[in-house]
């Protein structure tokens, strides 16, 4: 009986290439950074000030606030590209840092190759070893020799996270570093951040991974960086706080008309669209809340023990069912918090 049945195919799981974070050799005596009083923004203007920070080898600090709150700044003071531009700011001699951000890519001459790129970072290796480097990154030999305008985004993200990290970096700056990868790659992203042993600075919109990397959050928020005490629920809770406190501010209320004129008006200021924004952030509040009550529902569902004695077919339905309520409340609590985020932005620029 067992010869006559058909033969079953076998499942091939693809093979996503691990990401190479290499550790640093030589530890640093601590702390790696320290700032005190220190100020830096750009052409004498401070973007962000009164910063008073110290970082440690084995720190794990995920960076948090809206888009425009200086995070971008801070990780160019940090990597060494902005001087500050007062304060006492305290860095290693010997500190190497592995910077990752997202105009790298943007900046790709489109008609380099793999191995044009990795010539450059690796002058004196073979071309052996660059090429042998190059699969060990997931960039197997139809890849090597294909032009950057050919790749996609994840295959150049996977790239340059690679190549920041090839000189073992005591500190890795990662700004949005996954933006552009698939689920399977994130999951190998996070097991190299995971055994990787230097200090990570990890500025991204990924939850999950926010979660499962940094063990310190610190805030960008009114123009300085300081600790947050609290986790991502706390965060979420504070992004939603500000702003319905934005929406109540009388910002909208006009100034008393002068006796006298003594300078022609100034030209009209565009009205910022808030409006939208809050819409947005309300319709991402009320599908978060039906996700959330749709979770609750199944768990509910899933706790009595008849379902599983009674009727297995339909605690299995149930059980997936269940799964895919979790997907969904995932995805409706990062744009709830985006939409959010995104309004807090647009009240600050009202």
């Amino acid at each position: 009986m067992l010869q006559k049945l058909p033969p079953v195919s076998s499942v091939v799981a693809e093979h996503v290439a691990p990401f190479i974070l290499p550790s640093p050799e030589r530890p640093l005596a601590p702390p790696l950074l320290r700032l005190e009083g220190v100020s830096a923004g750009y052409d004498e203007t401070p973007i962000l000030k009164h910063l008073n920070l110290r970082l440690d080898l084995d720190d794990r600090i995920g960076l948090l606030g809206v888009n425009g709150a200086g995070k971008s700044t801070f990780a160019k003071l940090v990597a060494g590209a902005l001087k500050p531009q007062s304060g006492e700011f305290t860095r290693s001699a010997r500190l190497k840092v592995g910077w990752f951000h997202q105009h790298q890519i943007e900046a790709l001459n489109p008609k380099d190759t793999p191995l044009d790129i990795i010539r450059t970072v690796m002058p004196e290796a073979s071309e052996a070893s660059r090429r042998a480097r190059l699969a060990q990154y997931g960039l197997g030999h139809q890849k090597v020799e294909t032009t950057v305008d050919s790749l996609s985004g994840g295959e150049r993200a996977r790239l340059l996270l690679n190549l920041v990290a090839l000189e073992a970096p005591h500190l890795l700056i990662l700004d949005e570093p996954t933006n552009h990868l698939d689920i399977d790659s994130r999951r190998a992203l996070l097991d190299a951040l995971n055994e990787y042993e230097g200090a990570v600075i990890l500025i991204t919109h990924d939850r999950s991974l926010m979660e499962l990397v940094a063990d310190r959050l610190w805030l960008a928020s009114d123009g300085t960086i300081a600790p947050f005490d609290g986790d991502m629920d706390d965060y979420a809770k504070f992004v939603i706080d500000r702003a319905k406190q934005a929406g109540k501010a009388p910002t909208q209320v006009r100034a008393a008309e002068p006796v006298e004129v003594p300078k022609p008006p100034p030209p009209p200021k565009t009205k910022v669209p808030t409006g939208t924004a809050r819409r947005r952030a309300e319709s991402a509040e009320a599908a978060l809340a039906r996700a959330t009550a749709a979770v609750t529902e199944l768990d509910k569902a899933l706790t009595d023990p008849k379902v599983f004695s009674e009727d297995p077919a339909k605690a299995a339905e149930l059980g997936r069912k269940r799964e895919q309520a979790q997907v969904a409340l995932e995805k409706a609590e990062q744009e709830w918090l985006d939409a959010v985020e995104a309004y807090e932005a647009v009240k600050v620029d009202a």
